[in-house]
């Protein structure tokens, strides 16, 4: 089976999320399962420069009157997965990131940026490659909306869109339709409340849409959580489905994380307290080991919650805790919790902008991750924190009620939890789940207990891989048995006309 994979990120190359991470896990997860599974995405500035080993395949000409554009191919660092850039300087070497200019504007041009990646993708499932072309193109996010459009007439090919977050929809101004070169015919598949929505396309018009969670996926057909398309969804909830994400061992494991002063196991949970030491230090905290140290690595954004845990958390310093963050996002949460930092030297650390070695080394260190969330398709950093004996404090949302087990005594799981897990988004309600945690964290012996059953918890790539060839599978009408570790062959210098 061959599937091209449509993304606007991927780690090590580029990210700013966790659309990065799931973008460089799966394709190698159903690679180990026997598909010829290959990413296509923008040849940004970054990308370009982080690519190890880059080959031109393809020679695709002033594609969209953009200027000269080819194909460029790398392989997924450690794996044998290929990885295609459109190279497309017009259009993607520029600096700043990939949706926003150096200043955290959008950039102006980006419903032509991501129509070249969907058409580009298409050219591709059309069989413009003589040599290889998919049986599935799994398409991602709104940056990949227009794909499941464009081959909508396609029958040879199956189209898979997976929504990571129905909050961020594409939108863009009518009137650009035509310059995009989009018929009328294409107008019910786009048109959202007088504007246009590439993620609103890839829903309506893709053969199965997955979201990154169960829960999330129940949560989205209603009008709370449905951002204006719960109705377009219940239409298709037939063909729609959640598949719970899973984490990245080969990356977040604290027994080989390069990242990390001293690496440890559940055997030897002892050393964390060289982690916890290391960035206290790292970060001028005050070198206290038994103070609970807090960890935050969300987005800053309103969904979630900086509000609520700035409100929250001089309760918490003020009782002797520690606070470090290690993120970036609104400038306005950004300034507040700078000003937090200097209202508490020595308790809290405020680090803007993600830094990769920094996030793991503060996961590794930390006693609790604060995660919460007004909405949450899924939660990457809670898996990744339970891998490091690090309890994650969370809101019953999304992909977090699919895999945070509260230690609750009403429940009885007071010995069998891997985090603490609250229901409403108010500071009342958080601050009540850290006071749970904190009674836990001073009894080391059930906080022990607590860390090991967080170690021991599974959420690797292959039960969410097989769930995914399943699908794959079903829109072609047939089983194929499943093989393991195929290897993949060199892949030929090609052409696209």
């Amino acid at each position: 089976m061959r599937a091209l994979y449509v993304t606007s990120e991927i780690y090590p190359l580029t990210k700013t999320g966790g659309l990065a991470d799931v973008s460089a896990a799966l394709p190698r997860a159903l690679r180990q399962l026997g598909v010829d599974s290959r990413v296509l995405l923008p040849g940004y500035r970054q990308a370009l420069e982080r690519a190890p080993n880059l080959t031109e395949i393809a020679y695709l000409g002033d594609f969209l009157g953009c200027g000269e554009t080819r194909l460029l191919e790398t392989r997924l660092p450690k794996t044998q997965v290929p990885v295609w850039l459109i190279d497309c300087p017009a259009l993607f070497d520029r600096p700043g990131g990939p949706y926003q200019d150096e200043h955290g504007e959008e950039w102006p041009d980006n419903a032509l940026r991501f129509s070249l990646l969907s058409r580009v993708a298409a050219a591709i499932a059309d069989g413009a490659n003589g040599e290889w072309r998919p049986d599935i193109v799994h398409a991602n996010d709104w940056h990949a909306g227009w794909v499941p459009l464009l081959l909508s007439e396609q029958t040879k090919v199956g189209t898979v869109f997976t929504i990571h977050n129905l909050a961020y929809q594409g939108l863009f101004d009518l009137s650009q339709c035509e310059s995009l070169g989009l018929s009328p015919a294409d107008f019910k598949h786009l048109e959202f409340y007088g504007r246009m929505s590439f993620l609103k396309a890839g829903i309506s018009a893709s053969d199965a849409i997955t979201t990154v969670s169960p829960t999330y996926a129940s949560e989205v057909l209603s009008p709370e959580h449905g951002c204006g398309l719960d109705g377009l969804l219940r239409e298709r909830a037939d063909g729609f489905s959640g598949i719970l994400n899973g984490a990245d061992y080969g990356l977040w494991d604290p027994g080989i994380d390069r990242h990390l002063p001293r690496n440890y196991t559940v055997r030897s949970l002892g050393s964390k307290k060289v982690c916890k030491s290391a960035i206290q230090s790292e970060l001028g905290l005050e070198c206290e080991p038994d103070a609970p140290l807090f960890a935050f690595m969300s987005r800053l954004a309103h969904q979630k919650m900086p509000d609520v845990v700035l409100e929250s958390l001089p309760h918490l310093l003020d009782d002797g805790g520690q606070f470090a963050l290690v993120a970036e996002g609104d400038g306005g949460y950004q300034d507040a919790f700078c000003q937090l930092a200097r209202r508490y030297p020595g308790r809290a650390a405020v680090h803007i902008g993600y830094d990769e070695g920094k996030a793991h080394r503060l996961l590794a260190g930390s006693d609790m991750l604060i995660h919460p969330s007004r909405f949450e398709p899924c939660g990457l950093v809670p898996m990744y924190a339970m891998r490091y004996g690090t309890l994650p404090i969370v809101r019953k949302s999304g992909g977090l009620a699919d895999s945070v087990i509260d230690v609750s005594p009403e429940k009885g799981r007071l010995q069998s939890g891997t985090g603490f897990v609250f229901e409403n988004s108010n500071s009342a309600d958080l601050l009540a789940c850290i006071r749970r945690a904190l009674d836990c964290y001073r009894q080391p012996i059930s906080w022990h207990r607590l860390q090991v059953n967080a170690m021991k918890q599974d959420f690797s790539w292959e039960r969410a891989a097989r769930n995914y060839l399943d699908l794959y599978h079903s829109l072609m009408g047939s089983r194929m048995p499943i093989q393991t570790d195929v290897p993949s062959k060199k892949q030929k210098r090609h052409a696209l006309t």
